[in-house]
């Protein structure tokens, strides 16, 4: 008891060191770089165990993740980061998957969120974005390719290159409409009333495929609307091993 009691202790104060540097990035882990693998490879991530502990550091990994979203305006730079970071690949660069069959049209909600008319053309791209062998996140992107350079939009066409990638030299800006865990660790009410914890029967943490989504507007530095985007982030953003107790 006095040993669970200590490890509690120790990943609280860990969540608390998350929160009091919230844009710092994740920590690197020391270990063997990952080998390049055909993007979108299905991998199982790492098991982690299903216990209190393990599922505050979870918590935190995600919240962490979530700040990071918050305060850049790149989606695949800062996944870029993330996958450096916690050795997911090698090298770390994210690339976009494309559904090629996808279509989805535009609501008129979305077009007033663009600031365009029903007749100005807006196409569509749905991805994976990957990092090695991890899909990372799945994104719906509505955008206005008037609105970018021939150059940019050839590449968003005929390659798998991400759009924030693609579209970098604009110095585009992000005005995050939503943000939210999909799945929490924890069950509401945690740190004050206690209880049993979900799945206490499983002896490692079971993960959702869907973790966390954010809805975005990308605009150019005057505030011209350039992408509406829907991203959802996957299991595979908790694909390392599950951090080692703090001495």
């Amino acid at each position: 008891m006095r040993l669970h009691r200590r490890r509690a202790g120790r990943a609280l104060g860990a969540l608390a060191a998350v929160w009091a540097l919230a844009l710092a990035p994740a920590a690197m882990r020391p270990g063997a770089e990952a080998k390049p693998v055909p993007p979108g490879d299905a991998k199982p991530a790492p098991v982690w165990a299903n216990d209190f502990v393990a599922r505050l550091e979870a918590l935190a990994v995600l919240q962490t993740l979530n700040a990071e979203l918050l305060s850049h305006d790149s989606a695949t730079l800062t996944l870029d980061r993330w996958c450096d970071a916690h050795h997911l690949a090698s090298p770390a660069k994210v690339v976009a998957v494309r559904d090629r069959d996808a279509s989805k049209e535009p609501t008129a909600d979305q077009r007033k969120a663009l600031g365009v008319s029903l007749a100005e053309p807006i196409r569509y791209r749905r991805v994976k974005l990957v990092c090695g062998a991890h899909v990372l996140s799945e994104a719906d992107n509505w955008y206005v390719p008037s609105r970018l350079t021939p150059d940019m939009n050839h590449q968003l066409e005929t390659s798998d290159i991400a759009f924030g990638r693609a579209v970098q030299a604009l110095h585009f800006q992000r005005r995050t409409l939503s943000a939210k865990l999909l799945w929490s660790p924890l069950p509401d009410g945690w740190d004050v009333a206690g209880g049993m914890l979900p799945d206490a029967v499983a002896r490692t943490l079971q993960v959702p495929h869907a973790v966390l989504e954010h809805q975005a507007v990308l605009t150019l530095p005057d505030g011209t609307a350039i992408s509406q985007v829907v991203e959802t982030y996957t299991e595979q953003v908790l694909g390392f091993p599950q951090p080692r107790p703090m001495r």
